[in-house]
Parts: structure tokens; sequence; C-alpha cells
């Protein structure tokens, strides 16, 4: 170190201080601690939670000086890339805090004050996400408008998803009737014995078959059980939302038999509203804890034939419970010859932030650990039930 390193390096430090108390007081300070310190994305930052807090500098008499006027007008929020952009900018911590704060001290659920305001809001994926994570406080006469933002774009992610379900598991089928069905192992040779017993060929000593009779495996083949275990967190709404949707194309399928299982530190299972995944999904209570050793021990009491059951554990694996309970549980199901998967994300982007350790002793342990698109998803719960 050279004597000119210290005095930079507390430079820096007294430079990252005065950054977090312009960014924790707003363009109130920037006056008196400046802004010219702000990168791009604490910009963005800056006016996110101006947004919020802005208002209630007004309600307690700050003014902008130099003729400027706050940001904050109600009838100006698009509330969609308020959420979506304070979700990415912010630790989750942080977001949720900001998030109470907008709903709860703020006025933003007057944002939801009517029918007629939700009307005028296309309904998107963005939006359905806001209306699920602040439908628990939303006005009772805002239920059936609700309703009809989720259903709507449940519909249309059930459009595209089925199309994409449907190629994959057909596109494997197809491949299954033409090979297997005619192969060696499905011949059926008492019958093909018979049918040619005329053409036994004297010298040769052999019957020439002119025509070959196979059984159909597939009729007896037994149903698969496929159980989606969903972490219901706030974190977790993208990947909640598509496999609601994918549950329930799922349950459509003939020799299939889906189980849809939500938790935090609760434990509910909703396979009765696979029928109606809006209902399913209007039903869930986002937030809380997470325990998913509970959540995976009641999914080991759904399992009857091992060997024919997927567990698909879609979470980011941030064990709030005991990860020790969670190992031993999922190690009695890989040895009882349980399919596990394990998705940290499962949703358009197919990214995630998730507990690398936990998922690497997971893997360890039999459990193929990924974060995936849903149209890879059913690919690969095709090669797993193969």
């Amino acid at each position: 170190m050279t004597p000119g390193d210290k005095p930079t390096q507390l430079s820096a430090e007294k430079t990252r201080r005065l950054l977090r108390w312009r960014m924790a007081l707003g363009r109130y300070a920037e006056n008196q601690l400046g802004g010219s310190g702000l990168s791009a994305e604490d910009r963005r930052r800056d006016q996110l939670l101006e947004r919020i807090y802005a208002e209630r500098g007004r309600q307690r008499g700050l003014r902008l000086g130099s003729g400027r006027k706050g940001s904050l007008d109600p009838s100006q929020i698009t509330i969609p890339d308020w959420l979506t952009d304070s979700r990415k900018l912010f630790p989750a911590s942080v977001f949720e805090t900001i998030q109470g704060h907008a709903l709860n001290d703020l006025g933003l659920a007057g944002l939801f004050a009517s029918p007629a305001a939700l009307e005028k809001l296309q309904p998107n994926l963005d939006l359905m996400k806001v209306l699920l994570a602040f439908k628990g406080k939303a006005d009772r006469n805002l239920v059936e408008a609700i309703r009809r933002v989720v259903d709507a774009v449940v519909e249309d992610l059930k459009r595209k998803l089925k199309a994409e379900m449907e190629r994959a598991l057909s596109g494997r089928r197809d491949r299954f009737r033409r090979g297997r069905l005619r192969s060696a192992a499905n011949l059926d040779l008492r019958r093909t014995i018979r049918d040619n017993l005329r053409h036994f060929d004297p010298e040769r000593k052999a019957i020439i078959a002119e025509r070959l009779h196979f059984v159909s495996r597939q009729k007896r083949r037994m149903p698969w059980t496929i159980i989606l275990c969903v972490d219901q967190s706030g974190s977790m709404l993208n990947s909640l939302i598509h496999a609601t949707v994918m549950a329930s194309i799922l349950a459509g399928l003939p020799a299939v038999d889906v189980r849809f299982v939500a938790f935090d530190t609760s434990i509910v299972d909703m396979s009765d509203k696979l029928a109606d995944p809006v209902d399913l999904l209007l039903s869930v209570q986002l937030g809380g804890g997470t325990d998913i050793a509970r959540a995976m021990t009641y999914c080991e009491s759904l399992v009857v034939n091992p060997s024919r059951t997927v567990i698909a554990l879609i979470s980011d694996f941030e064990e709030g419970g005991s990860l020790a309970e969670l190992l031993r549980c999922v190690r009695r199901l890989a040895e009882a010859r349980t399919r596990l998967i394990g998705l940290a994300a499962l949703d358009t982007n197919g990214e995630a932030v998730f507990n690398r350790s936990a998922a690497e002793k997971l893997a360890g342990l039999g459990m193929q650990i990924a974060a995936m698109t849903p149209d890879r998803f059913a690919e690969w719960l095709v090669g797993i039930m193969d």
C-alpha cells in the first residue's frame, strides 16, 4: 500500500455513505448531497422510490426547490412497471418493505379503488402478478374485476403452453409408437407362429413368417402420477403461475394423475382445483416462511407407486425449516426409485436466484436440478417418464 491509498479508500467510503443518504432522503436532499454520483441503475431506483416516498414528503410540507414538482401522481403511475422494475432493482427484503409501504401507508391501494379503474388496464402477466400480490387487501367489489384479468391472462398462457406441451408430448409418443411397439421385445410369438404355419419350409426346417404380430404394451402401462410441490412465497410468483397452468394442462392428459401442493410454512393440497386454474391462483396466499421439508414429507405420503411417480419441487431451495429433514425425505424417495425434479424457476426466462448449497445437496441425493422455460420442462418431463 502506498501512502496515497488510504485517503482514496476513505474518500470512496465517504462517497458510498453520501450516496446511501442521498437514496434514503430522495431528491429533496439533492442540493445538499448532490446526485451526480448516482449510476444509471441508482437513478432508476431513485425514481421508483420517489414515486412512493415523495408523497409522504409532500404530506409533511416539503417542496422541491427551483420550481420543481414532485412526480407522484396516482393517475400517472403505471402499476405493473413500478412493481416489475422495483422487484428487479431491489433486494427481496427491500422490495417487500417498499411494497408494503406503498400499499398500506401511501395509498397505492387507492389505484384499485374501483372495477372501472382495472378495466382501463390491459390484462397482461405483470398486471396479474400485481393483482395476485395485492388481492388479499383489495376491496370485495374488485373480486370479479380481478378474476376477469386473471382469467384473460391464464387463458392466453394456457393456449400458448398447451401447444408447446402437446408438441413435446406427442412427438415423443410418436417415436415410441414406431419404435418399441414393433420391437422383438413386443413380438407376439405364439400368434405369429400359428398364423404362419402354412409357410413351413421343409428344406430349411423353418417357418417363413410373412406376417408378424406384436402385442400392445402401451395399453397395459400403468398411469403416471405427477406431484407438483410449489413454493408460494412472493419470489416464486412467476413459477407458481406457470406451474398452475401446466398442471391444469397435464391433468387433462390420459393416463396422468396430477397432484398440486402449494406450501409456505403450511401446506395446501389444491389438486381438486386443477380444472379451474384461475380459482387455484386466486386461492393462493403469497408470502410467509418456507418449510420445504414439511411439504416434501406430505408429498411422500401421496406416493403409491414410486417407480411411476414424478415429484417436481418448484422452489428457490431457501429452507426455513429443517434442511436435514428435507435431505432425509429426498433420500427415502430416491431410494424408493421415485423420479425427483427440482426447479429453481419455471417461467418464460428460465432464470433464477436460489440457494445453490441446498440445491447441490439435493442433487447429490438424486434430484435433478434445473431452471427452465415451460416448453423445456415438458420435454424434460417426458424424458424422465420414458
